[in-house]
């Protein structure tokens, strides 16, 4: 697993947000799809039929399965990096770091202007701490 200091993590935050931005929005198109076909089947089934032009929802399935890949394909560019993503809707990240000889998670949220929180691997979102002066120090410094 690889780890961040915060100065890293903080420097790839605008590389993580546009990716964020990318993975949500390629997940929002394929849901609306989605979301549209289960309208098109409940209309179908109260209407005891309907004229479907079978070309439009070829199409519109075939732009869902681009945005899909690109979800995942942006998902695992991310993961690529070492980022963890914890809940792509919300934009909550954790990047792994160094602190007193264990792992702990840097954790930020998309709409964050910086990394500020941290917590443990146990801790979850809820058991988020306010970074501290023990993450300026340098890699070397913190495993010593």
């Amino acid at each position: 697993m690889r780890t961040f200091t915060l100065q890293e993590a903080q420097s790839l935050l605008p590389v993580i947000e546009s990716l964020v931005r990318r993975a949500k929005a390629a997940l929002e198109k394929s849901q609306k799809f989605e979301s549209d076909m289960q309208e098109l089947t409940q209309r179908i089934h109260f209407n005891g039929g309907t004229f479907v032009d079978v070309a439009v929802v070829a199409r519109r399935r075939a732009e869902r399965d681009v945005a899909v890949r690109e979800a995942k394909d942006t998902l695992a560019e991310m993961d690529a990096i070492g980022v963890q993503v914890k809940d792509i809707h919300t934009g909550l990240l954790d990047f792994p770091c160094q602190l007193d000889g264990q792992i702990v998670l840097l954790c930020w949220r998309l709409g964050e202007t910086e990394i500020g929180f941290w917590h443990t691997m146990d801790g979850g979102f809820a058991g988020r701490q306010p970074v501290d002066e023990r993450f300026s120090k340098s890699k070397r410094d913190r495993l010593n």
